[in-house]
């Protein structure tokens, strides 16, 4: 059986590799701290997290997405500090940033310490 090893791997037009039209890695994604002062944790074509409220953010890509029907798959919890139901609800989907809400169980609103974002859908 034949093995490659490569570091890198572009599409010729430099953007992210596709097999059959299909991309192979996320177009983005993002691990953040949703608490007190917002910050990323890591995270790959995402400029900045902008905390719009009481568990609300938006989450602002490096490079525009390709259009505005991409996929969404976001997590969100407390770190199992209160075992609690956390729902993640996207919205406001556009080509240069998505906005998510983390709310409990009862449709509150609240800030979670540990958050998930991730995009499919190709850039721009």
């Amino acid at each position: 059986m034949s093995v490659i090893k490569i570091n890198n791997i572009t599409n010729l037009a430099g953007g992210i590799p596709t097999v059959k039209g299909q991309q192979l890695i996320p177009t983005a994604w993002v691990n953040f701290n949703g608490t007190s002062t917002v910050a990323i944790r890591d995270s790959e074509n995402v400029s900045s997290i902008s905390d719009l409220g009481t568990g609300n953010y938006q989450i602002n890509f490096a490079t525009a997405m390709a259009n505005t029907n991409y996929a969404i798959a976001c997590s969100a919890s407390d770190g199992g500090i209160t075992n609690s139901d956390t729902f993640v609800n996207p919205y406001n989907f556009t080509t240069a940033a998505v906005k998510i809400g983390t709310n409990n169980n009862s449709g509150v609103l609240g800030d979670r310490g540990f958050t998930s974002v991730l995009a499919m859908g190709g850039q721009s």
